[in-house]
């Protein structure tokens, strides 16, 4: 009888916490068994997710890999760490599981697939809501023709975050540590689902993975950070219609996540956080039930490699990665204050709202418009770039 995988998580605090629930039913049904985990910190406790008895802990991934050579490594750290980790990883024969963003370049994301061919590995990359059966129904409807000739891809998000969120680490809300990017905005962190949600839709239309030509963006913050809270960014590609992503974390208002398709015959509405969907010809906006796992993908994968593909293959990711390239040579986010931003709370739960971007941000998803384009008062000129073909 073939013994279950040896499972290593790296970055076992923060989100880490999330990755131990996915894991803990799992080691408890026999189905993999969680051998290390590794953080610089003390791990923290978690009801949900208890360390199992004889479970090693690390604050050195390396000799973590020396010590109990895992078979898959879930890596959980900041993204400008990634790329070291996993080659340390792969050299000890593991395949990975690797939160979201990647990798912060399109240099490094070349990087990492020929460390993978090297080693004859896989990654799985955290796009978690890829899994999604509602996502799966959407394209499924597109491909039945059922919104006729899709003419716009576009997303809005509208979430908060409060001031203690920017004190999480050292990198957070940073363009750059130590001379090395980290990119902690909106578009590359929190809400780089909404843009990948995006950028699935148009591989279904296309049938292969969308490559940007060109991107234009409006980038802006409500407070002292280096990097943008809230941008409007367009998408052109080599062929298929534009998307259009309006995300904010300095919202008024709650939006969870939307995910607009027009077509030339109807229009569909995902709501990707919750699964929840309306097609055309719907009444009401209904839940999809089941997403798909990516560590039990990742899983099956490996025992039926032809049979199961991968979910969200580092392949997959490489539009995602094209368009924080192209960011990342972009001017610092517009500072916006004054009677444009009200505050909520005190200490590290204040929370800063930018009076009327939800209004903002929803006229631009649906128009395909950048704020600048709709006369907004607080619009600067957007940043315009060409990608490499």
């Amino acid at each position: 009888m073939t013994s279950p995988p040896r499972v290593a998580v790296v970055g076992a605090n923060g989100h880490g916490r999330w990755h131990r629930r996915v894991i803990a039913p799992l080691h408890a049904a026999g189905r993999l068994r969680l051998v290390a985990l590794v953080d610089v910190r003390p791990v923290e406790d978690d009801p949900a997710a208890p360390v199992p008895p004889g479970v090693e802990v690390f604050t050195d991934h390396r000799a973590m890999l020396a010590a109990t050579r895992p078979e898959v490594v879930v890596i959980c750290t900041p993204p400008h760490t990634h790329l070291a980790i996993a080659r340390d990883a792969l050299a000890v024969g593991a395949d990975l599981l690797l939160e979201k963003p990647p990798v912060l370049s399109l240099a490094e994301h070349e990087e990492m697939a020929w460390a993978l061919a090297a080693a004859g590995r896989v990654a799985q990359v955290g796009f978690q809501a890829l899994g999604s059966a509602a996502l799966t129904a959407l394209t499924d409807a597109l491909a039945a023709g059922r919104l006729g000739t899709v003419t716009g891809i576009s997303t809005v998000a509208a979430w908060q975050r409060p001031d203690s969120y920017y004190a999480r680490s050292p990198w957070a809300g940073r363009r750059s540590l130590h001379g090395i990017p980290v990119l902690d905005g909106a578009l590359a962190n929190p809400l780089a689902h909404a843009v990948m949600q995006c950028l699935a839709i148009a591989e279904a239309l296309g049938g292969a993975t969308p490559w940007p030509v060109s991107i234009e963006v409006e980038r802006y913050r409500v407070r002292p950070i280096e990097v943008e809270d809230t941008a409007v960014l367009r998408v052109l590609f080599r062929a298929g219609p534009p998307v259009l992503v309006a995300v904010t974390l300095a919202a008024e208002e709650f939006v969870p996540g939307e995910v607009v398709v027009t077509g030339t015959t109807g229009r569909a509405v995902l709501e990707y956080p919750t699964d929840r969907l309306r097609l055309p010809g719907d009444v009401v906006t209904r839940r999809v039930p089941g997403r798909l796992g990516l560590l039990e993908n990742l899983l099956a994968h490996r025992v039926d490699p032809a049979g199961v593909p991968l979910i969200a293959p580092l392949a997959r990711t490489a539009p995602f990665t094209a368009l924080l390239d192209a960011l990342r040579p972009a001017p610092e986010p517009r500072l916006l204050d004054g009677d444009l931003v009200s505050t909520v709370g005190d200490g590290g739960e204040r929370v800063r709202h930018l009076r009327g971007v939800v209004d903002v941000l929803r006229r631009a998803a649906e128009r395909g418009a950048l704020p600048s384009e709709l006369a907004v008062p607080w619009a600067v000129a957007a940043y315009r770039a060409e990608l490499p073909g």
